[in-house]
């Protein structure tokens, strides 16, 4: 829900809950408006009727109400000293409407010559179910009038105010570390927004200049590891070669050749596992896996042959990534790579390629593996010495970066899937 959106729905709220608490205060003074009102107009016909009844006897001989608004009884003196004016709700049939209608009564007692009578006094008064319908109907209309106020409010004049803010978004979204272009400030005079722009702005700088710090130091030092490495291994494959040495002399001097070389691959895969990470490699296009697999499985050609591995290979035609040609090959290599170096003679590998998914699934250990632990690095699954524990983290890392998502399970065999998502084309 955006924010303008957001704000809405709570102002919305609110004010249904004030114009609900405003109606039903409204309600009641109204009906004590209307109540004293018609109590002010029963006292005034009590007058009337008590004077007229003064003036002309014929009026107390009306008993009923069908002949005007009063009626007049004559009650006991026990009866009457003890009778007070009474105002009362109650229904009385209407010869117009053929239903009970309500009225407002008026009980009053007075006094002719020596003789006591009791008068009522009715009038008409507001149903109040129709009063409370009409009311409803009025705030519901008066709601929906606000809400939508507050809508065109929203989308006319807040949508402008909050521009900056979309601003920063946008920038944000579209800024990219590798790239570190700078993005136009817009102008606003609110101050918390040129706030939030000069903070933006110095964060950005602070995160591209670290950035090229920890690229420059990470070439640097992979370079400087480098050189001093590969120095290392001439010196001892000159060593082995210009003078005759003993066996266990030979041996330490290769042992110490294949610590170099590790230490040198690891200090290039880690290099490589920097770059991912950082977005250092920008070019993308449009990579046919079929192809890509085939290639890679005719350079393993020799291993697996060594190791007597059979191959099913199951593809979908004109399956392609849009991505960097050399993070692909990266992700299919270290994959194949896996499967056949954690293979067993005489065992198989499975893989599978579709729009949605691609899976390698070999044989191997007959235990399942760490599912949490498989994608990190220097996880080993056996104690190869040519394996430096990164293959599967740089396959991790170039899924993070493309948004795939990478799974291991168990089955007939250790199946890796990486799962391509919405990123899949066919060309």
């Amino acid at each position: 829900m955006k924010l303008l959106n957001y704000a809405t729905s709570y102002f919305a709220g609110l004010l249904l809950v004030v114009i609900s608490g405003w109606a039903a205060l409204f309600y009641f003074n109204m009906l004590d408006e209307i109540y004293d009102s018609m109590d002010d107009g029963l006292e005034n016909q009590k007058i009337l009727v008590v004077q007229k009844a003064t003036r002309d006897s014929t009026v107390l001989r009306q008993k009923e109400f069908e002949a005007g608004y009063f009626s007049i009884k004559e009650i006991p003196f026990t009866l009457a000293v003890h009778r007070k004016d009474r105002y009362q709700d109650t229904l009385m049939y209407m010869q117009n409407e053929q239903d009970f209608e309500p009225v407002r009564m008026l009980t009053t007692v007075f006094r002719k010559e020596d003789q006591y009578y009791e008068l009522r006094v009715i009038t008409s008064m507001v149903e109040e179910d129709d009063l409370i319908e009409d009311l409803l109907y009025s705030l519901l209309w008066l709601y929906l009038g606000l809400v939508g106020s507050i809508l065109v409010l929203n989308n006319l004049l807040l949508k402008r105010i909050w521009k900056p803010f979309y601003h920063i978004l946008q920038r944000l979204q579209s800024f990219r570390l590798e790239e570190a272009k700078t993005v136009p400030v817009q102008k606003t005079n609110i101050e918390e927004f040129q706030l939030l722009n000069q903070t933006v702005e110095k964060l950005l700088q602070q995160n591209v200049a670290t950035y090229q710090n920890q690229k420059a130091f990470i070439e640097n030092a992979s370079h400087e590891l480098q050189t001093p490495l590969a120095i290392s291994l001439n010196k001892l494959e000159l060593l082995a070669e210009s003078q005759p040495l003993q066996e266990d002399q030979l041996q330490q001097i290769g042992s110490v050749m294949e610590n170099l070389e590790r230490l040198t691959r690891m200090n290039k895969t880690l290099l490589l596992l920097s770059k991912i990470e950082n977005r250092q490699f920008a070019q993308e296009e449009p990579v046919p896996l079929e192809k890509l697999l085939q290639k890679t499985l005719l350079d393993f050609e020799d291993q697996l042959s060594y190791k007597d591995i059979s191959v099913d290979l199951q593809v979908q035609e004109n399956v392609s990534l849009q991505m960097n040609p050399d993070l692909a090959a990266m992700l299919v290599v270290n994959l194949v790579k896996n499967a056949i170096v954690h293979n067993v003679n005489g065992g198989f590998l499975r893989i599978g390629l579709s729009k949605q998914e691609l899976t390698v699934e070999n044989a191997g250990q007959e235990a399942q593996l760490d599912g949490a632990k498989v994608f990190t690095r220097f996880y080993k699954e056996t104690s190869a010495a040519t394996s430096t524990g990164l293959g599967l983290s740089i396959v991790k890392a170039i899924c993070d970066l493309y948004g795939f998502r990478v799974a291991y399970g168990y089955w007939q065999g250790h199946t890796f899937t990486v799962t391509f998502q919405n990123a899949v084309a066919s060309v």
